[in-house]
């Protein structure tokens, strides 16, 4: 297969997302740099925890960049482990990886799904310079659960202000979030963190349903109905956002978010060619 040739991960299939014909065969796929080893432990999330020491590979970025010209894509998702054993976090190497993706591809929209860089905005700023077409960057779950979810390194205020700091440094750069929900969160709680992200200016909000991965992580404590999913996609919308997915199957990177995100930008005056 073109990405084993390559070396590269993708996330759909490291986080078993149920998603993945679906996104491959409608133009879009979300692929992962700086390795398969995440320096957190999110009690969520099946890509796997450990210390990479430092190890990135140089080439990566330039490998991606030819890759992607083979696959035909519409929309590439540009996403990231968590690499907290790095000055920087990761940033410049994910910076690089988006110019060389562009330079390769013009045309291609690209999204860049980040870590928080432990709240460090000179690290964000180079990620923003780079300027992708969608910066998203996840809250996961709503604040009172954010200590028991995440890694305790995540946190919901920082996160939030990642979100924020990226449309001060760059206002045209979209932006994007996504919520877990049955994780034990109230309707009230849901409500607070659509809004708590609709303060910070973001664009895109996407609301999914957990599934435990293995029985190492944390249980399911309760399926969502559909029209519940119905009722926040209605309250997050009636809030302003530009558009909101909200569904069991609704992930981070999913189809629909990103089909309409193309054509916006596409329409919006030839972002898509910055």
């Amino acid at each position: 297969m073109l990405l084993e040739l390559y070396g590269l991960h993708t996330v759909c299939e490291e986080a078993r997302c149920p998603n993945i014909g679906e996104c491959w065969g409608g133009g879009t796929a979300t692929f992962m740099l700086l390795g398969d080893t995440c320096t957190r432990g999110c009690r969520f999330c099946n890509v796997k925890s450990g210390n990479p020491r430092g190890w990135v590979d140089p080439f990566e970025p330039v490998k991606l960049a030819r890759a992607l010209k083979h696959l035909g894509l519409r929309y590439v998702v540009i996403t990231m482990v968590a690499r907290d054993d790095l000055p920087d976090g990761g940033a410049s190497h994910v910076a690089e990886a988006i110019r060389a993706v562009k330079a390769e591809n013009p045309g291609l929209i690209v999204e860049a799904l980040i870590s928080d860089f432990q709240g460090d905005p000179s690290a964000l700023a180079k990620v923003v310079d780079a300027r992708p077409h969608v910066i998203s960057h996840n809250i996961e779950t709503v604040e009172r659960l954010t200590p028991l979810v995440r890694d305790r390194r995540a946190k919901y205020r920082q996160s939030l202000q990642v979100l924020a700091n990226v449309k001060r440094m760059d206002p045209t750069i979209y932006t994007k979030s996504s919520i877990m929900l049955g994780l034990g969160e109230t309707r009230e709680e849901v409500e607070r963190a659509l809004r708590d992200l609709r303060s910070v200016g973001v664009d895109i909000v996407t609301l999914g349903q957990y599934l435990r991965p293995s029985s190492w992580h944390l249980p399911v404590a309760e399926y969502i109905p559909p029209e519940r999913f119905e009722e926040y996609r209605q309250m997050a919308l009636a809030m302003g956002f530009l558009y909101v997915a909200a569904g069991p199957l609704v992930r981070t990177s999913y189809r629909a978010a990103e089909f309409f995100l193309a054509n916006t930008i596409i329409g919006g005056g030839g972002y898509a060619a910055r």
